[in-house]
Parts: C-alpha cells; structure tokens; sequence
C-alpha cells in the first residue's frame, strides 16, 4: 500500500464525507473538498486547517451532476495540491419510491446522482490517475447493492450496484498497475441520510465516529471491497445474498 497524500473527498460538507476528512486530517493528509453547501463546506476547512496546521485544505463548490464542471474542479485540485493520490467518489443521493407510483422524477434523480454523476467522477479521477500512473480510486456504494431490494430502495440500491460493479470493472481495466480501485459497501452508518430514511433507530447503526474511523480504515487498506463497519455487516452480507426473495423483501 502506498502513501496516499492529496486526497479528493466529495459531498464533504456532511455525512461520512465530513467523518472521512476529520480522520484523514488528523493523520496528516492534505484535503481537496467539494460539495453543494458551500457554507458547511468552509466551516469544516477552517476547522480542520485550525487543528490541524501543517495540513493543506482546498475547496471547491461541486455539484457533481454538472458533470463538466467535475472535470474542471478535480483538475484544479490537481493542480493546486500538485497530484492527487486518492479520490473518494463519496457524494450521492438517498431518495427514491416504488417503481410504477408516479414518482419516477425523484427515483431518476436517484440514479443519475449516484451512477451517472459517479461515473462522471471515476472518469475524471481516472484521466489524472492514467497521466500520473499512479493513484487510488475509491467509490462509496453500499450494502443494498447486493440485492434487488424492495420499496423506497429499489432504484437506490440498482444505481449502487451499478457502480460497484463499475469500480469492478475500472479494477480489472487497471488490474497490476499502479492504480488501486476501492469498493465500500457501508451498511447503517450514522448519517442525514439515514435520519431521512427512518434507520436512524435500527440496532445496526453504527455511530457516525465509529463509521468514519471504519470507512478509513478500509480505504487504508486499499482492498477492492469492503463491507463497512466489518462486524456485523461482513458476515451479514452472506446471509443477504442467500436470502430466498420473499424473506428479504420482509426484512429490508
């Protein structure tokens, strides 16, 4: 595993974008932050650099499904640390609704943000990554990708197992280079997301400093997946994956 310096968090101004650039300042790392809320955004950066003063910390607004704009900002990030080491395709979208209940606007909103907007991201990591020959790309997916899943979820967990198997293959693209592909599969992980989605009290949620301090130890770690936090959701996602599909539409 190689050192990784500059590193490019999106959706940072929140969530586990926000808990992942807390960890890796306080180890050191130099930050190039993007998000909507820019605000939010600042705040954090004055924080971090105040905590941590031999760190660098560059921001930038993003709405990652500008997608042009996200060439622009990552080549700037570039620029401005001098490399990029590792980007974390981080920032997405929770929403969604049955299939076929006339709210196909909400779940292609879903979609696009976390697959297309995503995508958009790994192409523009992976052209600074290819010229540099050198870099660690990382994308947040998430543990209902490993189903169809029911409900609220369905259009969500498609679009996140569209770019699981998208990191995959960007993996297999560049398998024995020096480029690292990185999958997580977080389960619930204390998060806006998951106060919207109504998990906020499931025995399973893992606090947000605990989920954090997971997610960076996975990525450290630099595997091609990783289910976040390991316990309970590694042993759990044997199970998912033999459930008969009528006992996990029950559950889910």
């Amino acid at each position: 595993m190689a050192y990784r310096k500059n590193i490019v968090i999106t959706g940072a101004s929140a969530g586990l974008g926000e808990g992942m650039a807390r960890r890796f300042a306080a180890a050191g790392r130099d930050l190039a932050l993007c998000a909507r809320r820019t605000e939010r955004l600042e705040r954090l950066a004055a924080e971090l650099k105040e905590h941590h003063p031999g760190i660098r910390v560059v921001t930038r607004e993003l709405d990652v499904n500008d997608h042009d704009r996200v060439f622009t900002v990552f080549r700037e990030f570039r620029d401005e640390l001098g490399g990029l080491d590792r980007v974390i395709v981080n920032a997405g979208l929770g929403k969604g609704q049955p299939i076929g209940t006339g709210y196909f606007a909400a779940n292609r909103q879903t979609a696009e943000t976390n697959f297309v907007a995503a995508l958009a991201q790994c192409e523009a990591a992976l052209e600074i990554f290819r010229e540099q020959n050198a870099g660690h790309l990382v994308v947040v997916s998430s543990f209902s990708a490993l189903r169809g899943m029911p409900r609220n979820l369905t259009a969500y967990a498609a679009s996140k197992a569209a770019l699981a198997t998208l990191a995959e293959g960007i993996r297999a693209d560049t398998y024995r280079t020096p480029i690292a592909v990185t999958a997580l599969l977080p389960g619930y992980i204390e998060s806006e997301m998951t106060s919207r989605a109504g998990t906020s009290r499931t025995p399973l949620l893992a606090g947000a400093d605990r989920g954090a301090a997971a997610l960076v130890k996975a990525i450290e770690k630099e595997r091609p997946k990783a289910y976040v936090p390991a316990w309970p959701w590694a042993p759990l996602a044997a199970v998912v994956k033999a459930l008969p599909l009528g006992v996990l539409r029950r559950v889910v």
